[in-house]
């Protein structure tokens, strides 16, 4: 048995090892990093998309909320990214990434230490949207460094001692749309920020594209700077190119990097809310849900409504097969049918009218024949044997006309 146990934790070894790895990130500034296989030791990729990662913080089933993984199958690669806020200042973060090798399902760790440092949070901000790139081109450092280039050389130039990207997200995960081609961009959103005020260039560039805010994208617009931007390969959605910021103190500037502001003041008010955190409840104290009012409030009025309607219709079908009965009953009910007959007695000749149901009329078709001498009454079509209705009209006669259109 030993043996076993031995053989197990031998096996658990050498299946799942792990590696360390540390990283530091600042607050305000967007903070990325590459999973690659060459991170738990794995030198090739024999099959396509063979390795598989999943990050999370250490303990946890999830990483922090300020953090976002993805993966990206152009170039066969896990990234995490995010900007760091300032309640993570000081902070250290373990994550856990395990490995999956999909060829030979072999598992590895590796645990990533993150130091969150302190940093002023960059008040002056530029928002664009660049539509020719994924979020993951912006991984790149060489595309990160054009960007900035633009504005610390040409567009922004006091900013050239302190430009970083202060965010980066996909503009899918922004609530934009999936283009209809594959092959096109999702499109990426982009806000860089410094301390630095803008330069007129800019304050005239944002005059130049306000009109075009209340429009959802205008990729057709065209700008003074258009060209500045496509020489290094992006493309904008001048829609969405806006400057947030406002005019930052001077002394600020020095004081970036003292140890001695690490920790803001915070006034009674802010204390008074950050004591104030909430705090859960036991689970005995959770309030049960009760399923049974719920379902019978379901079902209950649809079935009176049910009810009610069948038995509208219940009625209307009953009401209209009583009256079909009744005229099924008396189909001769409605019309009387009455036909003069001539009394056969000799020196009184009387005439009277008689009922087609008259029993005694079926008696007296006998005289009636007789007394015809043309047999003037012709018989019904009704199917009912004997019984006569009135004459036909005697036949036509035609006569000549004359000249003056005179019958002769």
């Amino acid at each position: 048995m030993q043996l076993i146990i031995l053989i197990v934790a031998c096996l658990a070894i050498h299946g799942v090892q792990s590696f360390k790895l540390k990283l530091q990130a600042n607050v305000g500034e967007l903070f990325n990093y590459k999973i690659e296989p060459q991170l738990f030791n794995w030198t090739h990729q024999v099959i396509s998309e063979q390795f598989r990662y999943r990050p999370s913080l250490q303990h946890y089933p999830d990483l922090p909320s300020w953090m976002r993984y993805m993966y990206s199958h152009e170039y066969h690669a896990g990234f995490l990214y995010g900007t760091p806020p300032i309640s993570a200042a000081g902070k250290t973060l373990n994550l856990d990434v395990v490995a999956l090798n999909r060829q030979n399902y072999e598992t590895r760790q590796s645990v990533i230490s993150m130091f969150v440092a302190h940093k002023f949070v960059a008040p002056n901000v530029v928002q664009m949207k660049i539509d020719n790139l994924n979020w993951v081109h912006l991984m790149d450092p060489g595309r990160v460094e054009n960007l900035r280039n633009i504005f610390r050389k040409d567009l922004w130039p006091g900013s050239k001692e302190d430009l970083s990207v202060v965010f980066m997200e996909s503009a899918v995960n922004m609530g934009g749309r999936l283009p209809l081609r594959p092959q096109q961009r999702e499109g990426v959103i982009v806000h860089v920020g410094s301390f630095a005020q803008f330069s007129p260039r800019l304050k005239q560039l944002q005059e130049e594209v306000r009109p075009l805010y209340k429009l959802p994208t205008c990729t057709y617009k065209r700008t003074s700077v258009q060209k500045i931007f496509e020489n290094v390969g992006f493309k904008l959605d001048w829609c969405a190119f806006k400057m947030v910021g406002i005019e930052t103190p001077t002394e600020v500037l020095y004081h970036n990097n003292d140890a001695k502001h690490k920790q803001h003041q915070l006034t009674e008010e802010q204390q008074q809310r950050r004591n104030d955190r909430w705090l859960g409840i036991p689970r005995e104290d959770v309030p049960m849900r009760n399923y049974i009012d719920e379902f019978a409030f379901a079902f209950a009025i649809p079935g009176m409504i049910l009810a009610v309607l069948l038995g509208m219709l219940s009625a209307v079908l009953c009401f209209q097969h009583h009256k079909f009965s009744l005229h099924m009953d008396y189909p001769m009910s409605s019309t009387v049918q009455m036909v003069q007959c001539s009394d056969t007695k000799p020196m009184q000749p009387v005439t009277t009218l008689k009922s087609l149901k008259d029993p005694n009329f079926l008696l007296d078709n006998t005289s009636l024949r007789s007394q015809s001498p043309n047999n003037s009454l012709y018989q019904l079509d009704s199917g009912v044997a004997g019984i006569y209705a009135r004459p036909k009209p005697p036949p036509y006669k035609g006569g000549t006309l004359g000249r003056n259109g005179v019958d002769i």
